[in-house]
């Protein structure tokens, strides 16, 4: 039973301020975390366990916040997420030796799992015809957050140094706390004590994948993200070593996909799911991301960047503005009230597995041939819309509306 004493539009700025400080703390660090580590002596192998570090315990936190929040409820875990992420960037700050920094991650990791809680939030105070809209006020916060981000944190480390960009962070933190404990009503009215608790993700998705309501539309998300992420991570390497462009310029670039999700997801999904409904932008979702993939490496020149680069970068927008929330929704409809946080957090849970899965297998494809990655995830979209398209029963007869 939910509580009914709720602000709706309270709640979502909220949420959208606690995702969208997750991911502003996320994309900070991007253009300053390999030189920072290099200063502290680490290697190339260890920079790349130091970035995946985060996603890793993305994948073993994001369920266990995700069940929590069934038991306890979702703002005191909120709150608790977001109190551990200004604790990651404290450390950040000051971190002058690499197992302190790995410890920043670390921590990072485990308090930017809280995406399940505020995803179960969201389940709870809309109606089902609205959690497509509502879920892309996630996907809006990730897209300004990995807009805003790289350039805040290039801009105020080069001004301030490493522990200003890391108290920046602690002070929206801060705020984000302040907000979240005055305005953000709880939903659970009341808690459901008996449930267990565990730290075992590998479990959690052992069981979850026995589950006919929802096990082929967790294998819809980790195919669509690990093809996503095929794409994403090399995009800077193509357009600097194919197009001539510089870190400023691949900046501007990813800047503008960004603005392309937020976009998609702040403003038209609603709209679009009104008209179309979650199969039909599933079906968009995968398409747009098999047009990009083709596109991305076959006029990455510098004479084609503008328009074809371009048009590629909005396709790669739409694709995850389109397919996310879409399939967020239909994967909240599939199960009760009471399982929501823990059904999203293992759907969290394969989304860390693909996006640490398809950027290794992208890049390692990449230095094969530079078409491979793009051309790969297109293959995977293209099998993904077949399967949506002309297997719609995988979406479960069961999904609740």
């Amino acid at each position: 039973m939910l509580k009914k004493n709720y602000s709706t539009k309270n709640a979502l700025f909220v949420l959208f301020l606690t995702i969208f400080i997750d991911l502003l703390g996320f994309g900070v660090v991007i253009p300053i975390l390999p030189n920072f580590a290099r200063e502290l002596e680490a290697s190339s192998w260890q920079i790349g366990l130091l970035v995946a570090s985060y996603s890793l315990m993305n994948f073993v936190f994001a369920p266990f916040w995700g069940t929590l929040s069934d038991k306890i409820g979702r703002k005191p875990v909120i709150l608790i997420s977001v109190a551990l992420t200004g604790v990651a960037y404290i450390i950040f700050a000051y971190a002058d030796a690499l197992w302190l920094l790995f410890a920043s991650r670390i921590v990072a990791g485990i308090g930017s799992a809280n995406i399940a809680a505020a995803q179960a939030y969201i389940a709870d105070i809309s109606p089902p015809h609205q959690r497509a809209k509502n879920f892309g006020i996630i996907g809006a916060a990730f897209g300004l957050g990995l807009i805003i981000g790289p350039t805040i944190g290039g801009i105020v480390n080069d001004a301030y140094g490493i522990v200003a960009v890391g108290w920046l962070i602690v002070s929206l933190c801060f705020i984000n706390l302040l907000v979240a404990f005055f305005l953000l009503p709880e939903t659970i009215a009341e808690k459901n004590v008996s449930i267990k608790l565990k730290i075992n993700p590998l479990q959690d998705l052992r069981l979850a994948l026995r589950r006919e309501d929802i096990k082929k539309l967790l294998w819809l998300s980790f195919g669509f993200i690990a093809a996503f992420m095929m794409i994403q991570p090399t995009l800077a390497l193509l357009w600097k070593e194919q197009a001539g462009l510089n870190d400023k310029q691949n900046g501007y670039a990813f800047a503008f996909m960004g603005l392309i999700t937020a976009l998609m997801q702040g403003v038209f999904v609603g709209k679009l799911n009104k008209k179309f409904g979650e199969h039909r932008l599933l079906i968009f979702g995968c398409a747009a991301l098999t047009i990009s993939g083709v596109i991305f490496p076959l006029f990455a020149s510098l004479d084609w960047f503008i328009p074809f680069e371009l048009l590629a970068i909005v396709f790669s927008g739409v694709s995850s503005g389109c397919f996310v929330p879409a399939l967020n929704a239909l994967l909240s409809k599939a199960v009760s009230e009471q399982e929501q946080g823990k059904v999203l957090g293992i759907n969290q849970s394969f989304g860390a597995i693909a996006r640490i899965i398809g950027p290794a297998f992208g890049l390692s494809i990449y230095d094969i041939d530079f078409h491979l990655p793009y051309w790969v995830a297109a293959l995977v979209a293209v099998l993904l819309w077949y399967v949506v398209k002309f297997i719609p029963q995988m979406l479960s007869s069961k999904v609740k509306t």
